[in-house]
């Protein structure tokens, strides 16, 4: 064979072997993002999702007692836009490594400050930031495809749950956001201009509290006083009703039942209804 044919031959086999290295077929473990927003932060956690595929996983495939990157491919990454608690430990804003090592009884949580890693092989201890320990538990469903989601919601706390197979392990994750939130009252409800809006949103935030009603009330009235409708009338009566204050909660009350009728806010409704029903308790 010529130098040419030799040439040509080498070149159509190039060719070849990079239009087969360019074919895309589906992810073994696909990759999976999940967003939640937690008191007043947003967490996202990054991470691919291996199944089962008739294999026993804990105990064999992942190895117990050892150093896992809780999913498949690059490690799973759990990023904070503020501070929050993990497990009652504080963890500053910013994206971490999220190890695990898997136990038949005890498993460890891990949050590393490098969140790029592929895998676990170049895991290093002196990059941890908390470490905890968990017990698994039994879900009541068997899961081919490993998941990780939120689960045991309150409006600032929740459980980031890691399932796949027979096996689930979940932890707390909090933000603590009362402090900030009564500095932003104290800001806002002090300025010279205040709107309705602010006044509305801070009165009923203590109205959910319980805490500083006579302050509460006030605001609540001035809203009333600027807009005169089933809503705002509402928000009186029932900081005057939680303060067992039934000369003002009965009529605001009675308003706002009339007015969320003609609306058809049933909603708005049954809010009226416990407070008179609170009333007639007590008044």
């Amino acid at each position: 064979m010529n130098c040419l044919g030799s040439k040509l031959i080498l070149i159509f086999t190039f060719i070849s072997i990079q239009g087969f290295a360019q074919i895309n077929t589906p992810a073994a473990s696909p990759s999976a993002m999940l967003t939640q927003t937690l008191g007043l932060t947003k967490i996202t956690v990054d991470y691919s999702r291996p199944s089962v595929k008739g294999r026993k996983i804990f105990g064999d495939l992942v190895p117990y007692a050892k150093i896992w990157r809780t999913g498949a491919n690059k490690i799973t990454s759990v990023k904070f836009d503020d501070d929050v608690l993990v497990n009652g430990a504080i963890l500053k804003r910013g994206s971490y490594g999220l190890y695990t090592i898997p136990g038949k009884s005890d498993w460890m949580i891990i949050f590393n400050s490098d969140d790029k890693q592929w895998g676990s092989y170049g895991y290093d201890i002196k990059k941890d930031i908390i470490r905890f320990n968990v017990q698994p538990i039994q879900p009541q469903e068997f899961t081919e495809q490993m998941t990780i989601d939120f689960v045991e919601f309150t409006p600032t706390s929740a459980f980031l749950s890691i399932k796949w197979e027979s096996t689930e392990v979940r932890f707390k994750i909090e933000q603590k956001v009362e402090e900030k939130i009564m500095a932003e009252i104290a800001e806002k409800t002090s300025k010279t201009e205040v709107t309705s809006d602010t006044y509305f949103s801070a009165a009923d935030y203590y109205y959910q509290k319980g805490i500083k009603l006579d302050e509460a009330l006030g605001w609540a009235n001035k809203v009333l006083e600027k807009s005169k409708e089933y809503w705002t009338y509402q928000l009186v009566a029932r900081i005057a009703a939680k303060q067992n204050n039934c000369i003002v909660a009965i009529p605001n009350a009675e308003k706002s039942m009339e007015l969320a009728k003609k609306a058809g806010d049933d909603a708005y409704i049954k809010l009226n209804q416990l407070v008179l029903s609170q009333c007639k308790k007590t008044y």
